[in-house]
């Protein structure tokens, strides 16, 4: 089913008296909401609100909110059709290894080797194909950190394609909760769970952040992967405290080498600890423990 985008820019500070109030207002429907940072020097934030439904009744929702605020935007509509451009795309790529993973697409299947964890990603409109330095870092660094602290529940922060929480469950055999801010992704990682049989595994949720009851309900984790960008990795800090076991165990990435250190010591403010960081391409992933 098409998805619509309904959107409009304002400033910091009232995108996030807007983003509270529609969280509110739509709450029970469940409809994802986002405040993305267009320019942060001219101090312009784009709130987004997401409806495969009544688009009409959506929108008149939506500027109902806005007037109980005192506020008029002009919302624009974006359609978003189901348009398989990644998936086009990795015909032309070719497979990577990560450590003991293969990921692949349904063109490569042939190439897998006896022993490795192969992970067979149509990735659709969702990021995340292994072949970005930030994904093959982590799918590196979870090797790793899964082998030597065996979770019991983990946290796909971001989820893209479901690359990384397919690692996970395949690797550790454990439940892992996977969402994106983007139900076009979510639709994505879901499929994509189903095709590497790990669905009984995993569970995909629409949600920006940690806006979502199903946190709540899932937390504390043992592990967090956040494959998103530094600053909303930065601003998520206390919610990721918040939402992690004692001992448990955070790999970010996402980051430019330049902004390592801002990243660490945001978490380092939140009583975490750097264990390791992994460098490919100009990128980072860092693995932290609480």
């Amino acid at each position: 089913m098409t998805q619509t985008r309904l959107h409009f820019t304002t400033g910091k500070i009232e995108a996030e008296r807007i983003f509270a109030a529609l969280e509110m207002a739509f709450e029970e429907e469940g409809l994802p909401i986002a405040v993305l940072e267009v320019d942060e020097d001219a101090d312009i934030h784009e709130v987004s609100l997401y409806t495969d439904g009544n688009v009409d009744a959506v929108e008149a929702r939506l500027k109902d909110v806005l007037a109980g605020l005192s506020m008029s935007k002009p919302v624009e509509r974006e359609s978003l059709p189901d348009i398989d451009w990644v998936a086009r795309s990795l015909e032309g790529l070719k497979p990577v290894r990560a450590g003991r993973f293969f990921v692949h697409g349904a063109h490569d299947r042939r190439k897998r080797h006896s022993g490795e964890l192969a992970i067979e990603i149509e990735a659709g409109l969702a990021f995340g194909t292994g072949h970005h330095g930030t994904t093959s870092g982590c799918l590196e660094m979870l090797e790793k950190v899964v082998r030597r602290e065996r979770p019991r529940n983990a946290l796909d922060l971001g989820t893209g394609s479901a690359v990384l929480a397919i690692a996970v469950a395949k690797l550790a055999h454990i439940p892992v909760l996977a969402t994106d801010i983007d139900p076009v992704a979510v639709r994505v990682a879901a499929a994509n769970a189903r095709l590497n049989h790990v669905k009984g595994l995993i569970e995909t949720v629409s949600a920006p952040g940690f806006h979502h009851p199903i946190f709540a309900r899932r937390a504390p984790f043992d592990l967090i992967v956040a494959n998103i960008l530094a600053r909303p990795l930065m601003r998520l800090a206390p919610q990721m405290a918040a939402h992690i076991a004692l001992g448990g165990s955070i790999v970010l990435s996402g980051i430019l080498d330049r902004q390592r250190d801002a990243v660490i010591s945001a978490y380092v403010g939140q009583n975490f600890r750097h264990i390791s960081t992994l460098h490919r391409e100009g990128w980072v992933t860092i693995h932290l423990k609480h």
